[in-house]
């Protein structure tokens, strides 16, 4: 069995090797990953990571990152239909493999879904003796329907089938919140003992408040802000429209909102925002510095989760709401199952998807300052207890040696079997 810290006597190997497979985001632009690998470097771990290469950042083909080698590819982004998509995930495919032979043996290859095709390389190495962590960010059917709206189609037939292969060939589950493990077990067929929840945390050495800065507040009594990625399942067109109900059917003009983040549709909700007339009131930034991102969310009197109720974001953890959280914020935030696991009595929630109810609350908030106060102080204290990286550490670190049990039991019941990396039917 591999040795966990403190465990020097439990004849664990100095020199366990993690590979760990992102085709998503670079590293270690990629949060929960770059934890993940922090937190196996130093349980001693040698973390290796595949990511594609990042456009402003990020962008060094071979970089070692306090201790963790980065390996990345160039990758374009998919654009236009599923060709696109087949172009991009072929691409990183490729590369993926080739840079995996160039890392050489690993203990065990950890892959983070979007896609779910990353099971094709796990088990090349899984033939040369691996285990394979299939680390699960999204509900890649969820996420289609959500993303596009064509319904359960030839496609859609097609990433489940790519889950399921996925979840066939993993031996250990990592789950984002107790929906996803619901789904590893129900529908990927997969036993509760091998799916463990190591829930994404924010970095509290990123995210602390600083003063406010009533400047920011562009000579408004009130800083709306959302923070996040601008996809066409993340709600930032129900966030505007909101907004725009604020001016015309609640009479507020006494605010002014920041929307930090891009995506997909960034430049689409900028003309939303024109046509919606909310030019003067709403301002873009793109993607900003950790500095001036802190900056904002100290500011800010109301933080907006608008992630319509879909398939997806019903169950799915939104990092945007750890992260208003951890800095103490309120959170207005649409009715979804993991938002509530999640906040708690630090946000208040709309009925799904309800434009209207939405600004209702934005407005009560911006009245009620004691309430701001308590609801930001219920999500440090969440934050800084059940919901923190500790938590998350101690999960991670069981899954690996969960993944070493199950290597130490075929070495024991099939010997000759050991570096193909199989487990015996159990």
């Amino acid at each position: 069995m591999w040795a966990l810290p403190g465990d020097a006597g439990s004849g664990g190997r100095p020199d366990r090797r993690a590979l760990i497979l992102v085709e998503n985001l670079s590293v270690p632009f990629d949060r929960r990953v770059w934890q993940e690998c922090t937190t196996l470097r130093d349980a001693g771990w040698t973390v290796h990571v595949i990511c594609p290469q990042g456009s402003k950042r990020d962008t060094e083909p071979e970089a070692e990152v306090d201790g963790v080698r980065i390996h990345r590819y160039p990758l374009r982004a998919a654009t236009g239909g599923p060709a696109g998509y087949l172009r991009e995930y072929g691409t990183a495919l490729w590369h993926t493999l080739r840079l995996a032979r160039k890392v050489g043996p690993v203990d065990v290859v950890h892959a983070c879904n979007p896609p779910d095709l990353l099971f094709l390389p796990a088990l090349w190495l899984k033939r040369r003796g691996a285990r394979f962590v299939f680390d699960q960010h999204d509900l890649v059917p969820e996420l289609y329907l959500s993303r596009f709206g064509r319904g359960e189609d030839l496609l859609y037939r097609a990433v489940c089938a790519l889950e399921r292969r996925t979840y066939r060939a993993a031996d250990i589950v990592l789950a984002t919140n107790e929906s996803y493990r619901d789904v590893a077990v129900r529908r990927g067929g997969r036993r509760p003992a091998d799916v463990f929840v190591v829930r994404s945390a924010p970095d509290v050495d990123r995210f602390h408040p600083v003063p406010p800065e009533p400047e920011l507040k562009r000579g408004k009594p009130y800083l709306l802000c959302y923070l996040g990625v601008m996809g066409p399942q993340d709600g930032v067109d129900y966030a505007l429209r909101s907004l725009a109900k604020l001016r015309d059917e609640l009479g507020r003009t006494d605010w002014h909102a920041v929307f930090v983040g891009a995506g997909d549709t960034f430049e689409a909700m900028v003309e939303l925002s024109r046509r919606l007339g909310l030019t003067e009131q709403v301002e873009f930034t793109g993607r900003i510095p950790d500095a001036d991102l802190v900056r904002y969310l100290s500011t800010a009197d109301v933080c907006l989760s608008p992630d319509p109720h879909n398939p997806l974001n019903d169950v799915s953890t939104m990092n945007k709401v750890l992260e208003y959280m951890v800095m103490g914020r309120p959170i207005v935030s649409f009715d979804l199952r993991e938002a509530r696991v999640s906040a708690g009595d630090a946000a208040v929630y709309a009925p799904a998807n309800d434009e209207s109810a939405f600004a209702g609350l934005v407005a009560a908030l911006m009245d009620d300052p004691q309430e701001r106060d308590r609801m930001g102080r219920i999500g440090q204290e969440r934050i800084s207890g059940p919901l923190s990286w500790r938590n998350s550490q101690r999960a991670l670190l069981a899954a690996y040696a969960a993944a070493g049990r199950d290597r130490s039991a075929v070495t024991a019941r099939d010997p000759d079997r050991a570096g193909e990396g199989r487990t015996v039917e159990r």
